[in-house]
């Protein structure tokens, strides 16, 4: 009986009262609409301010919390691009209870009273998820999308409430022709030059004299690359930066390198790879190879997650059409 209940076809009206709504389900030829029957097996018809869902009790209510959800995101006032439609399509498809205000209220304290970091889009608030709920994380997106930085906002955080012991900074040193060895100082000096944009973001939420605290007492270490091998990294945090220069020996070498109570994390863009072409990049390998082991995540992040100067997206969108017209 219950079972030729959930089979009943039925209909739910749903009212658009905000303008902005009507357009983004309207748009492009009910694009939105469209993809939301496919998903969900709906009929749904729209006229003026009303939806009309028809179909079965749970397509319905799927149906429902979908176009909730991307109601309260376009409530935010930026452009609502098709992987943020199709995120909410596949959360609510696994939990019925899913809303993209509890993801996007996710932040992460740093000390009591002390710098707050929050996702500013949707990509990063997946990205956040992601980091919670996974062992091994994998960021690809361009510059400016914030892959690096809420890499070490996390790993302070857990570093600070003592959920680990200590963070290892790491990314491969690809220089045309040249050795860490003959380069002038000591180890630190010589990778410095390679880790700025990772010292850019500590320096963002914790002070310097800070920072070399840390240091000195070993709880955070920066190293090339090639000085992870032979390691087994217990009780850390491990952040590879650049990953899309590593080969796949290298990335085989570095995300075997994940002992007990550790977490890690990749980021890369594969659009700004500077191996040889000779050599295949280690982060592409492993995007094929690893997307479907459990506790593993990859986050994709695009240029609607840019949190630059506005003109950064613009111009990632511009270089992006540039290669697909070159493909």
């Amino acid at each position: 009986m219950e079972d030729t209940e959930s089979l009943k076809l039925l209909e739910e009206k749903i009212q658009l009262t905000d303008r902005s709504a009507q357009e983004l389900f309207y748009a492009n030829r009910d694009n939105v609409l469209h993809n939301i029957e496919k998903e969900t097996g709906l009929y749904i018809a729209g006229r003026d301010s009303q939806l009309t869902l028809r179909g079965d009790k749970r397509s319905i209510r799927e149906g429902k919390r979908i176009i909730e959800n991307i109601i309260s995101l376009s409530q935010d006032k930026k452009p609502i691009t098709r992987k943020d439609v199709q995120f909410i399509i596949n959360k609510v498809k696994s939990n019925i209870d899913f809303n993209i205000e509890d993801l996007q209220e996710k932040t992460i304290s740093l000390y009591p009273n002390g710098k707050v970091i929050a996702p500013k889009s949707i990509g990063q608030a997946a990205y956040f998820e992601a980091i919670n709920q996974n062992d091994v994380v994998f960021a690809i997106g361009p510059a400016g999308t914030g892959k690096t930085y809420i890499a070490m906002a996390f790993a302070l955080q857990y570093l600070i409430s003592e959920n680990i012991s200590r963070i290892i900074l790491t990314r491969p040193v690809v220089e045309a022709g040249e050795s860490l060895g003959y380069l002038p100082g000591d180890l630190e000096q010589k990778v410095t030059p390679y880790l700025r944009p990772l010292y850019d973001a500590i320096y963002d939420m914790i002070s310097y004299e800070t920072f070399r605290r840390y240091v000195e007492k070993g709880a955070i270490e920066v190293a090339p690359l090639a000085y992870m091998r032979g390691r087994t990294l217990h009780d850390s945090f491990i952040i590879l930066d650049e990953a899309q220069n590593t080969t796949k020996g290298q990335m085989l070498m570095f995300l075997t390198r994940l002992g007990y109570n550790s977490k890690t994390i990749v980021t890369g863009d594969i659009t700004q790879i500077d191996l040889p072409k000779t050599k295949g990049s280690g982060l592409i390998v492993a995007s094929k190879l690893l997307k479907r082991i459990n506790r593993i995540s990859f986050t994709y992040l695009g240029p609607e997650d840019v949190v630059r100067h506005p003109l950064v997206e613009e111009i990632i969108k511009a270089f992006e059409k540039s290669e697909e017209k070159q493909k």
